[in-house]
Formats: structure tokens, C-alpha cells, sequence
């Protein structure tokens, strides 16, 4: 497995630096909006560099008849990917993306990935099966539109994924690192070398739509199988705690924005400079000042709290 990940690394480095150059010779670039946090030259080619890597080498391990993963995973992620690059090139509705997320939730959910279990929050196990279903899809469409949301800031969305997907690691079980645990490292793996590209002062590389959606969907069926076939340790605690122990800035963020759009009656799906990270940055702090104090300071809370979990 060694040599799979380092192929992995060698690969998504490799592709980097040939589909942003793709991208500059097509002339799709990011543009430079009223809400945009940039100013300098940048394209949104993240998120085909992941997925086009998670494709070669998923595709080579299925010609060897080697599943390390379940395979059907690709579905969903294949459908938030394609979703996503198109917004990224034409720009859709959010209408459009939003009807997507619902049916990849839908998907797996059909898959088994569904939250049936609060683990006793306000006294609560299992619950009917509908509700579950209706739980677990504003869920996933909420992880996705979070980490969406997060995707301002260069390097947060990435650091907060690895930050989850580590979390996940470290509680998992056989049963998850069998169907799951591996795809989450793929990942883990490609978004490394996206840091060099996010902070170079010219032609940055971001994640875009299509990278946003992908590791969104990654994070929600990350969490949901940690809350299924988590470790005995992880199976004491709540799910509504697991959730924001995994990915908690995110999920903060999006719900003091959307709380804060309703107020103000505003679409909570209509992108803005509201969120934390903006107001940080407002306050003249660098990108990279703004990702150490807020990953910094949800990081002491997960490990704190990891520590406090596993004593």
C-alpha cells in the first residue's frame, strides 16, 4: 500500500501543475469578483486534479481486480465532480447544484452510508427509518454546501478535510478501513501537494466548485460510516458530537452564516463575504494567518477532545 500512496502523491503533483496549464491555455481563469478574497491570476483546477487522479488509480486497481474500496463510491463522487466543473467553466444555478446533492445523497444512502443512530443525544438511539433517511440527506447536502463555503480562504477547506478524514482514520475499525478508509487516504493524499499552488503569488491553483463538492461528499461519507462502524471509544459518544468533532469550523460557520441571511432575508444559498474567515481577513490578517488561527484553534478542540475520548 506504501507505493500506492506514493504513486498517488506522484501522480496528483503531476497533475497540478498539467491541467492548471491546460486551464491557462483554454483561458479559464477564476475571476476576480466584488466577493472574491483574491487578486492575483488563478484557475479552478483543483478538484479535476483530485478527481482525475482518484480515477487513474481506481481504474488501475480495478483492471488488477484489487478493490481497496467500495468502487460504487465513484458514482456519487463522479456526479458532484462533473456538477461541479461545470460550474466552474459555465457557472450554473445553484438551483441545479442543489437538485444533485439531493440525489447523491439519495444515492448513499442506498448505498447503506444513512445516520439511524444518535447514540443517545437527548436520550435518543435509533430512529424510524424515513426520519433517518430525511436526517441523513439534509446532512450530506449540508457537509457539501459547508465545505463549499469554507473553499475561501487558501488552504482552509483543504486542512479542515485532512484534519476529518485523520479524525476518521484514527477511530476506524476493520469494517471501515475495508470499504472506506482507503478512499479517504487517496484523497488525503492528493490534496497535499494543492498547498504549494494555493500560495503561490501568481497562478494559483484553487479547488473550485468541482473540488469543493468532491471532498464535501467525501467528508459526509467519512463521518457517516465513522458514526456506523466507528471503534468502541467513538461508538460512546453522540453522532450531533462525533459531526462537530470531525468538522467543526465548517460547520459552525455555515450555520452562523445561514442564520445570519435568513435574518436578513437573503437566500442562504447566495455566496457572500459574511463568513468568519472573511471577517478575519477584514481585519488584515494574510490568508495564510487566517488558516493558522482558524484551523489552529478548532485543531486544539479536536485534539482535545480525541485525547479526552480515547483516556
Amino acid at each position: 500500500m506504501t507505493i500506492l500512496y506514493l504513486t498517488t502523491l506522484i501522480i496528483s503533483s503531476i497533475l497540478y501543475s498539467l491541467i492548471q496549464k491546460y486551464y491557462i491555455k483554454k483561458n479559464i481563469f477564476d475571476k476576480v469578483k466584488k466577493r472574491s478574497s483574491h487578486i492575483t491570476r488563478a484557475t479552478r483546477s483543483g478538484g479535476a486534479t483530485i478527481f482525475t487522479s482518484l480515477f487513474i488509480i481506481t481504474s488501475y486497481l480495478y483492471l488488477i481486480s484489487n478493490q481497496i474500496f467500495d468502487f460504487s463510491l465513484l458514482i456519487p463522487i463522479s456526479i458532484l465532480f462533473t456538477v461541479g466543473l461545470y460550474d466552474d467553466i459555465y457557472q450554473v444555478d445553484f438551483k441545479l447544484k442543489f437538485i444533485f446533492q439531493l440525489i447523491v445523497a439519495k444515492i448513499l444512502i442506498d448505498q447503506g452510508l444513512i445516520i439511524d443512530n444518535l447514540n443517545g443525544f437527548l436520550g435518543i438511539y435509533e430512529i424510524p427509518y424515513l426520519i433517518s433517511q430525511i436526517f441523513t440527506i439534509i446532512f450530506i447536502v449540508f457537509i457539501i454546501n459547508a465545505t463549499n463555503f469554507t473553499d475561501g480562504v487558501d488552504g482552509l477547506a483543504s486542512t479542515e478535510t485532512i484534519k476529518c478524514l485523520l479524525i476518521v482514520l484514527a477511530f476506524s475499525t476493520r469494517s471501515l478501513f475495508d470499504n472506506y478508509s482507503n478512499l479517504f487516504i487517496l484523497i488525503l493524499i492528493s490534496l497535499l501537494p494543492l498547498y504549494f499552488y494555493n500560495f503561490k503569488k501568481n497562478d494559483k491553483v484553487f479547488l473550485g466548485d468541482s473540488g469543493s463538492l468532491v471532498i464535501g461528499g467525501i467528508v459526509g461519507v467519512a463521518i457517516i460510516s465513522l458514526t456506523n462502524f466507528g471503534n468502541d471509544e467513538i461508538s460512546l459518544v453522540s453522532t450531533p458530537l462525533i459531526i462537530l468533532l470531525c468538522f467543526p469550523y465548517p460547520i459552525v460557520d455555515t450555520t452562523y452564516v445561514i442564520i445570519k441571511r435568513i435574518i436578513n432575508r437573503k437566500s442562504p444559498f447566495i455566496a457572500d463575504k459574511s463568513h468568519i474567515h472573511h471577517l478575519i481577513l477584514n481585519k488584515g490578517y494574510s490568508h495564510f494567518k487566517c488558516l493558522l488561527i482558524i484551523s489552529g484553534i478548532t485543531g486544539i478542540f479536536q485534539l482535545l477532545a480525541f485525547l479526552y475520548i480515547t483516556s
